[in-house]
């Protein structure tokens, strides 16, 4: 796929609003073909732009309404011990993001949990993988913006790479 056009931007912001939409609608709000609109998602499937498509829960229906941010400062940058973290974090379902951090933090977390005394056994989890010299935690007191939308502002004109 070398370039996203007009039509290619629309589809994936179509996409990113409700992924159930079948292609015969897409199609439609494009004004394109059906078989036209199958091969440009199925393009963007093969180019990887589209990862994947999942039903987003809600976490507060489901018993996961409260969300912790996570700061870990270490002492520890070599790659075995990050190799080490990286397994220990995936190994713990409520730690749903993880970012290793430039500036002050070197890792940060996002945990989702029922309440308090669920965090605290996921950070008994958590600082049993490998020694942190630091572990700072933030309960988020209000969700005032949450999306997994990706901004799509039109065309992009540069060629995108081949996976």
């Amino acid at each position: 796929m070398e370039h996203l056009d007009k039509t290619d931007i629309r589809l994936l912001q179509l996409l990113q609003e409700d992924a159930t939409q079948s292609i015969a609608q897409l199609a439609d709000t494009v004004a394109l073909s059906t078989n036209a609109c199958w091969r440009r998602v199925k393009q963007l499937e093969e180019a990887g732009i589209i990862r994947r498509r999942v039903a987003l829960l809600d976490a507060d229906l489901l018993g996961c309404g409260i969300t912790v941010f996570v700061a870990i400062r270490t002492n520890q940058h070599d790659e075995d011990w990050l190799e080490t973290f990286a397994r220990g974090v995936a190994d713990i379902p409520e730690i749903v993001e993880f970012y290793r951090m430039s500036g002050d933090v070197d890792y940060l977390l996002k945990v989702l949990v029922a309440d308090i005394p669920h965090y605290d056994r996921v950070y008994k989890r958590l600082i049993k993988v490998t020694k942190l010299t630091d572990v700072s935690s933030s309960f988020a007191m209000e969700r005032i913006k949450s999306t997994t939308a990706i901004p799509l502002p039109g065309p992009l004109p540069a060629p995108l790479p081949r996976p």
